[in-house]
């Protein structure tokens, strides 16, 4: 498959992982022990692909290690309680604006060039942005913490992609499947601290529950990790973004009567997916 389709397919799955998720929470399951599932099982997945593979040393990755503190360690945690707080649909459009926080961080720290591109799909992620905060018809679940939650996750995903920049890990010689076992592994070292101190209890029925999201999120890391190491970023970036527009699509056909998908999040998402594309283009 091409960078194109890896891509794509990654996308949907983490748009899907993201619905997987509300859905589980609406059985009751806590979101510290459903965390702790979605990215254990993520790991399981992850590690079968490296191990069929043949790639063993994860010391050779350990800067992918080191940026799975971030994402998926950090960030996953977040957004799971960004999923239950804000809902999958608004958890979507406010992670989408990542390629956001991820050039103001390039620009700072990184020195990397203005270009009119990069203004533009900013001007629009801050218009959709304005769209989500505007809309009055949010579910009645709604929570603005969980906002805060995904802003949070949001954080984490661009300082991750800045850390694996600066690191220089474009020119590494680790293969996709390893790097994305490596982010699982610290993520899972992160997640059961957390569940430690928090004194959560994974249960059967967690693992019932949150079982599919795990699942579309190992194999949406997998996709991803192949899809940038087979193509140009400037290429993948763009469509990872759609991401967003799957999240919120996919919430307005199965959880309809929970998340409210009305005019101004659909408005609000593509205008952040749109800036997302041109930050990708322009980067």
């Amino acid at each position: 498959m091409t960078a194109v389709g890896l891509a794509a397919v990654s996308a949907f799955l983490f748009g899907a992982m993201t619905v997987l998720v509300r859905a589980a929470l609406r059985r009751g399951v806590a979101a510290e022990s459903g965390t702790l599932v979605t990215v254990s099982v993520a790991l399981a997945i992850t590690a079968a692909n490296a191990l069929a593979r043949g790639e063993w040393d994860l010391s050779s990755a350990w800067a992918f290690l080191l940026a799975g503190l971030l994402a998926p360690g950090l960030s996953q945690i977040l957004f799971t309680f960004a999923v239950r707080d804000a809902g999958a649909s608004r958890t979507s459009v406010t992670v989408g604006t990542a390629p956001l926080f991820a050039v103001m961080i390039a620009l700072v720290f990184l020195d990397e060039p203005v270009v009119a591109g990069l203004l533009l799909g900013a001007a629009l992620i801050v218009t959709g942005g304005i769209l989500l905060a505007a809309e009055r018809g949010r579910p009645q679940h709604f929570r603005r913490v969980g906002v805060v939650f995904a802003l949070g996750a949001t954080l984490a995903f661009a300082l991750r992609d800045s850390l694996i920049r600066w690191l220089g890990t474009e020119a590494t010689d680790v293969e996709p499947g390893l790097a994305a076992c490596a982010t699982m592994v610290t993520a899972t070292v992160v997640t059961l601290a957390f569940v430690a101190a928090v004194r959560a209890r994974p249960t059967r029925r967690a693992v019932r529950a949150f079982l599919p999201a795990g699942v579309c999120y190992g194999l949406s890391y997998i996709t991803l990790f192949e899809a940038f190491f087979a193509g140009r970023v400037s290429v993948v970036s763009p469509i990872v973004a759609t991401e967003s527009l799957w999240g919120v699509t996919l919430s307005w056909l199965f959880l309809r009567d929970q998340e409210r998908v009305g005019l101004r999040l659909a408005l609000g998402a593509v205008c952040i997916v749109a800036g997302g594309v041109l930050i990708g283009v322009f980067r």
